[in-house]
C-alpha cells in the first residue's frame, strides 16, 4: 500500500510540475502515473550502476554529480515514454531537482508515523 501511495504522490507532483515548467510535457495524468512507475524501475535497476560508475565524479564534485544522474534518469524515462516530452538536459535537471524536493516533502507529510 505504501508503494502505491508513493507512486501516486510522485505522479501527482510530476503532473503539477509539468503545468509550471514549460520544458516538460505530459499528455495526461495517466502519463504521469506511467512516468512514476518507469522512474521507479529505472531508479531500482539503472541508477545504482550509474552511481557506482560516477562515484569518482560525485566525490570530486562533492555530491553534485548525483543531480546530473537524476537528470539522466528523467531523460531515460522520456526515451521510454512516448507521451512524455522533455525539451533538453537543463529542463530535465530542473525538473529532477524540483521533483525530488517536493516529492520528499510530500512523502514525509503522508508517511505513517511509526
Amino acid at each position: 500500500m505504501n508503494l502505491i501511495i508513493r507512486i501516486l504522490i510522485t505522479a501527482a507532483v510530476a503532473f503539477l510540475l509539468t503545468k509550471i515548467l514549460p520544458g516538460v510535457h505530459f499528455e495526461g495524468f495517466s502519463t504521469a502515473i506511467i512516468f512514476a512507475i518507469v522512474l521507479g524501475v529505472l531508479n531500482l535497476i539503472v541508477k545504482p550502476v550509474l552511481s557506482i560508475l560516477g562515484l569518482p565524479l560525485t566525490i570530486i564534485t562533492l555530491g553534485l554529480f548525483a543531480l546530473v544522474i537524476n537528470a539522466l534518469m528523467i531523460l531515460l524515462a522520456d526515451y521510454f515514454i512516448d507521451s512524455m516530452v522533455v525539451d533538453g538536459f537543463w529542463w530535465a535537471f530542473i525538473f529532477s531537482i524540483a521533483l525530488s524536493f517536493i516529492t520528499s516533502l510530500a512523502n514525509s507529510m503522508f508517511s505513517d508515523a511509526d
